[in-house]
């Protein structure tokens, strides 16, 4: 399958139609989701409500976690079509059509955070003769580390094409004064394996600050590989069980008359005649 940045720019490529599909479609609704509070405990957010910004909040999927663990939020994106899909959905935070490339618009220190999902690969690619990456992600952590509080983090779930591509981004938002690094949950998966930068706005004190734990870094399942493998390993023990309920006796009266004959034939050593009592089973004795 093509990645979707190479296939067009992100507000053309979400046009009214893919916008709803993105949204309407459960299986991404919940992979979103799973992202999102996976983003939101990487911020590790002290009590209480936060304000948070949402880069490239597309339909508000994300910003619906947000709300729901009590936050406020606010979400740009670039494509008109989706923004439209979170106002009908009454998407509660407030929205902005804004080229996270061209900056991040807002007063120093506003934010207690920033999360993003699915959205940091897009700035990698030259969808456009003017678009330069390094330029634009030098833009867009630069800005975006001026909009947050001191000591905040940013926590951006992507899907990298590469590792030039992660080194490129590492390096860029280390320049603006970002402190932190990447975290890969469930490296040894193909299907549960996910990309999250954690981005630290200024220097890191104290155990709340640490860089965090990877899940799956021990090599313990993701939920969902677990309950596929239970469910592979119910299979094959029902399979078995089948197979030896199912399983007829082998060695009855027609096979060993059926192994006599052959031995008669070879004549290569002595074999006993047939009797009435030939394959005959014996009683248990107790």
């Amino acid at each position: 399958m093509s990645r979707p940045e190479h296939i067009a720019p992100p507000e053309i490529f979400y046009g009214d139609t893919e916008a709803r599909k993105y949204t309407d479609n459960s299986r991404i609704a919940s992979i979103q989701a799973e992202m999102a509070y996976r983003a939101l405990e990487l911020l590790n957010l002290p009590e209480g409500p936060a304000y948070l910004l949402d880069v490239g909040c597309g339909s508000g999927l994300s910003g619906e976690i947000l709300e729901e663990e009590g936050h406020f939020w606010v979400g740009m994106d670039i494509a008109p079509s989706m923004l439209d899909v979170a106002q009908e959905r009454d998407a509660e935070g407030d929205l902005f059509l804004q080229d996270a490339g061209q900056g991040v618009g807002f007063r120093p220190g506003t934010f207690d955070g920033a999360i993003s999902i699915s959205v940091l690969q897009w700035l990698c690619n030259a969808d456009k003769q003017i678009n330069r990456p390094k330029a634009r992600l030098q833009r867009f952590f630069s800005t975006l580390y001026a909009s947050l509080r001191k000591g905040a983090r940013a926590i951006f779930q992507f899907y990298p094409e590469n590792d030039d591509q992660i080194q490129l981004i590492i390096d860029v938002a280390t320049r603006c004064g970002f402190e932190g690094g990447l975290l890969i949950d469930y490296p040894n998966s193909r299907k549960a394996k996910k990309y999250y930068l954690c981005l630290f706005a200024g220097q890191q004190t104290g155990v709340r600050n640490m860089m965090p734990k990877a899940l799956g870094q021990d090599g313990e399942l993701h939920p969902d590989e677990v309950k596929d493998s239970v469910v592979y390993e119910n299979k094959r023990q029902i399979q078995r069980r089948r197979k030896s309920s199912s399983r007829k006796s082998v060695k009855n009266k027609d096979w060993i008359q059926h192994k006599k004959e052959i031995a008669r034939e070879r004549g290569d050593k002595p074999v006993a005649r047939d009797s009435k009592f030939t394959g005959r089973k014996r009683k248990v004795k107790f």
